[in-house]
């Protein structure tokens, strides 16, 4: 008696066999154009620590051009008590505009680049980017009160003597100045993305299998 015979089975190719795709395989989808997924959570994660971190390092420019480009306020001590020199001048608040407009600046800038070098974009990196940017302009700050005329109003009076003029302490009287940045550049981003980011494919139009309308 003979065995029975078998189908014939094709050879085994571990390649299209689902259960042997390890577990940690990366997986990419495609979309309905073609164009593959984007990065993974953990990937956007890097890239928006990165581009927090990097932004934030751009505060040290902010700083470093405030104290260059901000309106010194003009004191004068009679040897009693100090005072401004000119009481009608604008230069205190020179002070805070010039710390908005550079921080409007930088974060129009800063967000053009973000796009520029991420187009597709995502929440993190948006997170990324609004955290950097607050960041920077909390280190512009601190770092141009540091760079600025000393906080020591006394001793600067005693130090030149009565009847000289000295500069005042470089401050920041609005702290709602620090938002400018981060809200700047939100609101470029937004811009950029709305006019120039991926689109979703449009959907396929609706099949009607029934049949034609009467006239």
């Amino acid at each position: 008696m003979t065995a029975p015979l078998t189908p014939h089975e094709p050879p085994h190719d571990p390649a299209h066999d689902p259960s042997q795709v390890p577990p940690h395989a990366p997986v990419h989808r495609e979309t309905a154009d073609g164009a593959t997924d984007g990065p993974g959570l953990h990937v956007e994660l890097r890239q928006a620590a990165a581009v927090a971190a990097v932004v934030s390092l751009a505060g040290v420019l902010l700083g470093l051009l405030w104290v260059w480009l901000a309106p010194r306020v003009p004191l004068i001590s009679d040897g009693k008590a100090v005072y401004l020199k000119a009481t009608e001048g604008e230069q205190a608040i020179g002070a805070d505009g010039t710390f908005v407009l550079l921080a409007v600046g930088f974060g129009a800038v800063s967000a053009a680049l973000v796009f520029w070098f991420r187009r597709r974009g995502g929440i993190p990196l948006v997170i990324g980017l609004a955290l950097g940017s607050l960041l920077a302009s909390v280190i512009g700050w601190r770092l141009g009160v540091w760079l600025g005329p000393s906080s020591d109003v006394a001793a600067s009076a005693r130090a030149v003597g009565r009847g000289v003029v000295f500069d005042a302490p470089l401050r920041l009287a609005a702290k709602g100045a620090l938002l400018f940045w981060p809200l700047s550049a939100m609101a470029v981003h937004l811009g950029l993305t709305a006019a120039f980011g991926p689109r979703d494919p449009e959907p396929d139009a609706p099949h009607w299998s029934g049949p034609a309308p009467k006239g």
